[in-house]
């Protein structure tokens, strides 16, 4: 049986002690329902009967999925339809200020995670919780599946002191959990006066991948375009920590990946040595339209992922690095900082949640 979401039973599922409440609600485009209508229209339509939809709110990469890249930001503006203001929590602020929620009584959270603790959307989660509890305002936050599944887990929690936009509380990088069930997490470890209630979903199981829910897959952000990109992001997502090319500016960006000074057919032989479970390392060539070295010829590889149950992509991502470090020392290097509003550590060290020497002792 397909899954059900809670978007597509509101109705059903919302809580009787805030009917009539201001509701505020944190969206992006893969915020639809199963019927791929979005989250902002099925909020409409119940505008008036079972809360007064005072805002909208946006995260990373806006409201619309307007921004590309990392670190571009976006500002608030007024929804051109329903005349209520839409905040950006990606830009001057990146938790909701009092003045934003001056009209909120419950914020509805509806985002579509992929899974990776480094995925931004389930920190602007946190810092709306984190919101909400100083100003003693509900959170309803609407589950959705994890798409890389609920059960494998990857990566050791973040040391203190190494808190940054891409982990602000000690989960593995690979996490196993849904958005709801880290929100309940959230407010168990963090916000304990948090009030929040969670919307379950129907049918799905800890085992399932996406493309077994019956759900149909919309980016959650430009660089997530499908269920093979979330699949291999938990250790691709490393290479933004390095002057290696994860792909942005391809069309299969964190399965693309290189650099103009490595050697692709020797790149493939010495990855294919490794014998990383559930994936192949097809030699490619590629050439970015924007971001690290855009406009020039990279050589590199495509990753394949043969078999997605054994497939671990947090082992490979650091296996890959330690192979480019080895095969050019010379070229390789840790791109310096900022990154994601950290201006002191390297984005490894906060990408990793600890020293890199850990994983890269030369």
């Amino acid at each position: 049986m397909a899954v059900q979401l809670p978007i597509d039973r509101l109705r059903e599922l919302w809580p009787q002690e805030l009917r009539g409440a201001r509701a505020g609600a944190l969206l992006h485009p893969a915020s639809v329902s199963s019927k791929l209508e979005h989250a902002s229209r099925v909020l409409e339509r119940l505008n008036g009967d079972l809360f007064e939809l005072s805002a909208f709110f946006g995260p990373q990469h806006g409201f619309l999925g307007q921004t590309q890249d990392n670190m571009v930001e976006w500002t608030s503006y007024e929804h051109p339809r329903l005349h209520i203001p839409v905040y950006s929590l990606y830009g001057e602020h990146r938790e909701p200020t009092p003045e934003m929620l001056q009209d909120v009584d419950v914020l509805v959270v509806d985002l579509q995670d992929v899974g990776s603790r480094y995925y931004t959307f389930i920190w602007t989660l946190y810092l709306c919780m984190r919101a909400c509890e100083k100003h003693d305002l509900h959170v309803v936050v609407l589950d959705r599946p994890n798409p890389i599944n609920g059960v494998t887990i990857e990566g050791s929690p973040i040391e203190k002191g190494y808190e940054s936009f891409v982990g602000m509380h000690p989960i593995p990088v690979r996490h196993g959990k849904t958005i709801g069930e880290l929100a309940g997490q959230f407010r168990d470890e963090a916000f304990p006066k948090c009030r929040l209630s969670i919307l379950p979903m129907k049918n799905w199981e800890r085992a399932m991948w996406f493309d077994q829910t019956g759900l149909p897959w919309v980016m959650p952000s430009p660089n997530m375009p499908t269920l093979d990109t979330a699949t291999v992001y938990p250790g691709m997502c490393l290479l933004e920590g390095t002057n290696i090319s994860e792909g942005r500016g391809t069309t299969r960006p964190f399965e693309i990946f290189g650099a103009p000074f490595i050697d692709a057919e020797s790149f493939c032989r010495e990855l294919k040595k490794l014998k990383l479970p559930g994936a192949f390392f097809r030699e490619n060539y590629f050439q970015p339209t924007f971001n690290k070295f855009a406009g020039e010829l990279c050589g590199g590889t495509q990753i394949h992922v043969l078999d997605r149950n054994v497939f671990r992509p947090f082992q490979t991502g650091v296996e890959i690095i330690r192979c480019i470090r080895k095969l050019y020392p010379e070229s390789f290097a840790w791109k310096q900082p900022p990154y994601e509003y950290e201006h002191d550590k390297l984005p490894i060290q906060i990408l990793l949640g600890g020293p890199a020497e850990d994983f890269f002792s030369d």
